[in-house]
């Protein structure tokens, strides 16, 4: 029995938040006594032995050309083999793009339950019951989970990595892997920019910037504080910035550790994409915008003031003013 960890990389780079998938799944095989093992599909850049740092014993890798691109129903059915073979009963995604794709149809195969968008560990005191967020993070529930295969997809950024000493048993697994039916004939990237989903700090703007012409003092404040920049729905739609910016309810769902809202009133549907932030800072004039509830830190002023006022002292911290 073991606890099997989906470790999910993007060009050969092990992402953020299976560093995190591997913390948690490797913290369950503790609390449950038994051993945390991964799979990773596709080629990768990176020491996969080292990947034992955070907790993984041993590592199961199939490699094959038909796994370059993510294909949902070609990892899962890959993903079924291994846990058949090594008698998981408990495998962790995280709840991404990937593990949102994959993780349903894996629950549908193996006839095991599922819980997307877990917060903490099992409790298995009585039972084996998770935790999640519900109704856009306005609320928890306590999800039971009866089957003999557990699934669980973690939040990302709701359990804090963690590290130890050692190397993990790295397996060339062999799979029946089947050809993808669908055929990737390009991929066009965001480059030089902060991944939003893997962002630790987050600048958003809205239309209290009044045009895309002032988005400057939005790029220089996230370049100085190393943050990634986002934008409301509103300003995505008047095609200020790129929709890959737009964060909300209808756009993407984030959880940095700060979240810097500017010019932005904080209608219900954006705070549904950020309210898993674990500090929200909001700056706006409008002393009754919704925001103000939300948030942790507030300052009411023009942005046109505070911003350079802002930016000028992280410049002065850092040395560069």
């Amino acid at each position: 029995m073991s606890v099997l960890i989906f470790i999910d990389h993007a060009d050969g780079h092990v992402k953020k938040a299976s560093l995190e998938a591997m913390s948690y799944g490797a913290a369950l095989a503790q609390q449950t006594g038994t051993s945390a093992e991964g799979v990773i599909l596709g080629p990768v850049n990176e020491d996969v032995a080292a990947l034992g740092r955070y907790g993984v014993k041993k590592i199961h890798h199939v490699n094959n050309p038909a796994l370059d691109h993510l294909d949902a129903q070609v990892f899962t059915k890959v993903i079924a083999e291994i846990a058949q073979s090594t008698g998981a009963q408990v495998i962790v995604f995280s709840n991404n793009l990937s593990g949102k794709a994959i993780a349903p149809r894996l629950s549908a195969r193996l006839k095991a339950g599922l819980v997307t968008g877990a917060i903490a560990l099992p409790n298995t005191a009585d039972g084996f019951i998770v935790r999640k967020n519900v109704f856009s993070g306005k609320a928890f529930a306590n999800v039971s989970i009866k089957t003999a295969i557990k699934i669980i997809a973690l939040n990302p950024n709701s359990f804090a990595v963690a590290t130890t000493e050692g190397t993990a048993e790295v397996v060339n697994a062999s799979a029946n892997v089947d050809a993808p039916k669908v055929k990737v004939t390009a991929t066009n990237k965001v480059t030089g920019e902060v991944p939003l989903s893997e962002a630790e700090l987050v600048v958003s703007g809205g239309r209290g910037l009044k045009g895309p012409e002032n988005w400057g003092m939005i790029e220089e404040l996230a370049k100085l504080l190393g943050a990634a920049t986002a934008c409301s729905r509103a300003v995505a739609d008047a095609h200020w910035r790129p929709h890959h910016e737009h964060v909300g309810q209808t756009g993407l769902a984030i959880a940095p550790n700060l979240y810097l809202a500017i010019g932005i009133s904080g209608a219900i549907q954006h705070l549904a994409g950020v309210n898993r932030s674990k500090v929200i800072v909001v700056i706006n004039k409008d002393p009754e915008a919704p925001f103000f509830k939300a948030a942790d830190y507030g300052i009411v002023g023009d942005a046109f003031e505070v911003l350079p006022k802002m930016i000028h002292a992280v410049k002065k911290l850092k040395g560069v003013a």
